[in-house]
């Protein structure tokens, strides 16, 4: 059973909004921090953001920094990734990523991830 699961992803055009849920499955990832990663065909997959268990820290790429915006809500078991001002460049699978060791920007401390959610930007 895949223990995280994304949703939100679909096409808009450039300078459009998107949210990406991530819901947890079969646990809870209340007490871990909990990340965002994307894919864009033909690249490796790189950090986007991350957000401590009790939401009082987040973390950003450089590419993404003003324009997303990470929240969850232990209550639901579900973290968000808010994504405005879309750009082309943004277009990528999207995966959430639960309970690191180590570097949040690196995806080998991760332990649990999604199957990913695809996000199109048309410009």
């Amino acid at each position: 059973q895949v223990p995280l699961v994304e949703s939100g992803g679909g096409l808009v055009q450039a300078g459009g909004s998107l949210r990406l849920s991530c819901a947890a499955s079969g646990r809870t990832f209340n007490s871990d921090p909990m990340g965002w990663f994307r894919q864009a065909p033909g690249r490796e997959r790189e950090f986007v953001a991350a957000i401590t268990w009790t939401g009082s820290s987040t973390f950003y790429s450089d590419s993404v920094k003003g324009r997303f915006t990470i929240s969850r809500d232990n209550a639901k078991s579900t973290v968000y990734l808010q994504m405005n001002g879309l750009k082309p460049e943004d277009t990528a699978v999207y995966y959430c990523a639960a309970d690191p060791d180590g570097d949040y920007t690196h995806t080998e401390a991760w332990a649990y991830w999604g199957k990913g959610t695809l996000v199109t930007i048309s410009s």
